[in-house]
């Protein structure tokens, strides 16, 4: 379960950065999780309140935006919705679609008091 690690990952970025605005507590945090980045945000939300208990999130809101996968096709150009297991152009069904979009993970947004 590496989200564990990710999850204190976003903590300590989420706080790191609250202390450098001078904020003394963080009461949300949205995070990007893309479809195609291995991470699972059900995962990441269990962990999110053992992982910010005495920090600056204790208590704050996390806020999962999932983004859906997109490809495009190397040969038609045809772009479309992917996941892990998409490798075929929908149209012409050419291999080895480029990955646009989906294996994002970042920390989007703070609210801060």
């Amino acid at each position: 379960m590496h989200e564990l690690g990710i999850t204190r990952s976003i903590v300590d970025i989420a706080e790191r950065t609250a202390r450098e605005h001078g904020g003394n507590r963080v009461t949300s945090v949205t995070v990007e999780i893309g479809a195609l980045s291995g991470v699972i945000p059900d995962a990441v939300e269990f962990c999110f309140e053992a992982c910010s208990k005495g920090t600056l999130l204790d208590g704050a809101r996390l806020i999962v935006e999932s983004i859906p996968g997109l490809g495009r096709c190397p040969d038609c150009g045809r772009e479309q919705e992917i996941d892990n297991h998409s490798f075929a152009c929908g149209d012409c069904g050419a291999l080895g679609l480029e990955r646009l979009r989906g294996e994002e993970l970042r920390v989007k947004e703070l609210e801060v008091d």
